[in-house]
């Protein structure tokens, strides 16, 4: 009788040889590191070589509850500022878009408060000085496509805009989403349909359809399990759980910028397009995607130039985040590889959502990575199951 302990879920999926360790993480995650319900898919070089899932399909639920299956699709939160981010750079590859240009050349009801100097990198590189608002949206109004825009329109910056930089956690959603809209005519949810989802295949969604609904699985708080005494740090300095714990403090303020907090199993938050945190996607659909950015992937041309490539994954900002109060590394609506935002090594970049899931790409090992989940446990850049399954693969690639 063999003492190896089996597996406490079922793994389906693919795994093409060499990167088994992938398939190991995954596994460990559910036995270790409470997981409820996961899929990791990874590219390399264009070519998927995982594609994994396993678990239920609602994080709430009971064990004999559905499974999750290939089609299974999650809220990502905050991994979906790197999907959108997509859009605005390939607007400035295509000539429709100024980075360097005042948000107001496109937008002028924008100027009001002190914001005229505001460029549209700012926006993405979380130094426009605007991840508060002085008055919340309700969940309402966060959907409804008009209160947000007029909202940070009329909103004085935190700080004098490009000489700092602070995750605009909530915020992000209506200064980027309005930006696309007034560069281009057409919501940046219809956009990212049209001219990436559509294109490559992708079952990824800023808007969710109705027809969709039905596949995408529930989010539940899950409790993180304590790390071997080897592992990294765990818990937060005091002085960062003391800022989340403030209600006045501009950490809180940025979460709170929609207050109440919505509930992202709503049909309703699903089907609106917040690119900040309401993106739904598939992990295949997440590794496909950013594969696509730095190469082409199964018979479709890269989505970046070089040159854009180049954008994304530049640093504009770096050293101490006045939101997330550690350091934070950010090219144009990346978030680059770092101590606090570990993705697949030096050179990479992605996005990682609080809770759990993880996209990005590694230009250098021709990696593409997407993790997502339905147990949402408490951290916001680095999430243990997400970084032990980009660790296995970057070990196998490098």
């Amino acid at each position: 009788m063999s003492g190896k302990q089996e597996p406490v879920v079922d793994v389906q999926g693919t795994v093409e040889d060499g990167f088994e360790p992938v398939r190991d993480a995954f596994v460990a995650n559910f036995d270790r590191r409470g997981e409820r319900g996961a899929a990791v898919a990874v590219y390399h070089h264009g070519r998927k070589v995982v594609d994994l899932w396993g678990g239920t399909k609602d994080g709430d639920a009971q064990e004999d509850a559905a499974p999750w299956e290939a089609g299974t699709a999650q809220v990502i939160r905050s991994a979906t500022k790197g999907i959108a981010a997509v859009v605005p750079l390939l607007l400035h590859q295509r000539g429709q878009l100024d980075l360097d240009a005042p948000v107001g050349t496109y937008w002028p009801e924008f100027k009001a408060a002190g914001k005229e100097r505001v460029l549209v990198r700012h926006l993405l590189s979380h130094r426009a000085g605007l991840p508060v608002l002085d008055t919340p949206l309700t969940p309402a109004e966060a959907v409804d496509g008009v209160s947000g825009p007029a909202a940070l329109a009329a909103q004085a910056p935190a700080w004098e805009p490009g000489t700092d930089h602070g995750y605009h956690a909530q915020t992000y959603s209506w200064l980027l989403g309005e930006l696309v809209r007034r560069a281009t005519g057409r919501t940046i949810g219809t956009w990212i349909a049209e001219e990436i989802s559509g294109p490559l295949g992708l079952d990824l969604w800023l808007g969710l359809p109705e027809a969709a609904q039905s596949r995408v699985g529930r989010l539940a708080p899950v409790e993180t399990p304590p790390r071997p005494a080897a592992g990294l740090r765990v818990r937060p300095k005091q002085s960062v759980a003391d800022a989340y714990a403030d209600p006045r403090s501009l950490t809180s303020r940025a979460f709170a910028a929609i207050s109440p907090a919505p509930d992202e199993n709503d049909p309703a938050y699903r089907a609106a397009e917040l690119p900040a945190s309401a993106g739904i996607a598939t992990a295949r659909s997440l590794a496909r995607c950013y594969a696509a950015l730095i190469g082409p992937v199964e018979g479709h041309s890269r989505l970046f130039a070089p040159a854009t490539l180049t954008l994304a994954r530049t640093e504009e900002s770096a050293g101490p985040d006045r939101t997330l109060l550690v350091h934070t590394y950010f090219g144009l609506g990346f978030m680059r590889h770092g101590p606090a935002s570990p993705l697949l090594g030096p050179g990479s970049f992605g996005h990682p959502g609080r809770g759990g899931a993880l996209a990005c790409a590694d230009p250098e090992t021709g990696l593409a990575f997407g993790y997502v989940t339905n147990g949402m446990q408490r951290n916001v850049t680095a999430d243990p199951r997400a970084q032990a399954l980009a660790r296995a693969a970057s070990h196998v690639a490098g």
